[in-house]
């Protein structure tokens, strides 16, 4: 039993010995500049590798052993490659993050502001509904004004007709009168009284 756990310690320190040491994680940007800024040097490492990797390449040409040269430069790019989508991975989440969250915020504001408006649309169309049945009963009482001027116009015309005539029966009648004095006192006879 005492060699197992021997044999089972010494298994885990090889282990550990061999582990590869935990890489630092890229540190995460708390702000859009940082993750700007950061975005920024991850792409200046990608140019650089490429710059890098071509110059590798022309060199590798020149030597002796061009395939081995070129495995080795290629290997040299794929780190710096790597490294840089390391620094530039954690600065896209967070702008993806940032955006994502204020997308959300604009439609949290919008669906406040879509009650706000919905209400305000409400409270518009009661409004102009009232407006318009005050409009609708000035209307009516106008309409209703003007047939009853127009009615009095019509008696009062009426009336005034009725009285010229009255006055022109009157006035004919008078003629009559008279011209039945004139002929009788042309005749000589006497006017009958009325």
């Amino acid at each position: 039993m005492r060699s197992g756990q021997v044999l089972l310690f010494s298994l885990w320190v090889s282990c550990a010995a061999w582990a590869a040491p935990p890489e630092a994680a890229p540190e995460v940007p708390q702000t859009l500049e940082a993750a700007g800024e950061q975005r920024a040097r991850a792409a200046s490492m990608r140019a650089e590798a490429e710059r890098r990797h071509q110059a590798d390449q022309d060199r590798c040409y020149t030597k002796l052993l061009v395939n081995d040269c070129l495995v080795a430069a290629k290997k040299r790019y794929t780190a710096s490659i790597v490294e840089a989508r390391k620094l530039d991975q954690p600065a896209r989440d967070f702008e993806r993050q940032a955006k994502r969250q204020e997308v959300e915020a604009k439609e949290t504001q919008r669906a406040a502001d879509q009650q706000q408006r919905e209400a305000n649309q409400q409270e518009n169309a009661e409004r102009h509904r009232t407006e318009e049945a005050a409009k609708a009963s000035a209307r009516e009482k106008k309409l209703a004004d003007k047939a009853r001027k127009a009615e009095e116009g019509q008696k009062k015309t009426a009336a005034e007709q009725a009285r010229r005539q009255a006055k022109l029966q009157k006035r004919a009648q008078q003629d009559a009168e008279r011209e039945a004095r004139k002929a009788a006192r042309e005749g000589g006879k006497p006017a009958p009284a009325n």
